[in-house]
């Protein structure tokens, strides 16, 4: 049986703002955004990616906005990804190397290669290469 993890919720202070700096500064693509009367739910996917973050009020859990750490994104070039979010006006840290491989590999920077970025509201993310995950795909 598969088991896969499809949503999460990442808690935020104003929906237009983080929809913006989801959509428009990383890219995620808008899966919907439904107001309901009593609350409001707005879904975006990273471009290839099967799990979603949704943003919201009224039908998520309530959470300080900023609470969630460690978000993390893969990628199969940590360069490029680094490149295209400086491009996209984000505001990130240089590529760092965490940690060491324990075998050969052809990119000494695949899955130590890692760039570091907050949301607007401090809900922290970190992007990781690993080339074995596909191509790099613009999203633009």
């Amino acid at each position: 049986m598969n088991w896969t993890l499809e949503v999460v919720i990442v808690p935020v202070s104003d929906l237009d703002r983080a929809k913006e700096f989801y959509a428009g500064t990383l890219g995620f693509h808008v899966d919907h955004d439904t107001d309901f009367g009593v609350g409001r739910i707005i879904q975006l996917t990273p471009p290839g990616s099967g799990c979603s973050i949704v943003i919201g009020r009224g039908a998520v859990p309530e959470m300080p906005p900023g609470s969630l750490k460690g978000l993390q994104l893969v990628v199969p070039d940590i360069r490029a990804a680094h490149a295209e979010l400086r491009a996209r006006g984000l505001e990130c840290g240089d590529v760092q190397v965490v940690g060491e491989n324990p075998h050969p590999v052809p990119d000494p920077l695949d899955n130590v290669g890692f760039v570091f970025f907050d949301d607007p509201d401090g809900n922290s993310w970190a992007v990781q290469q690993i080339s074995s995950r596909g191509q790099v795909i613009s999203s633009s």
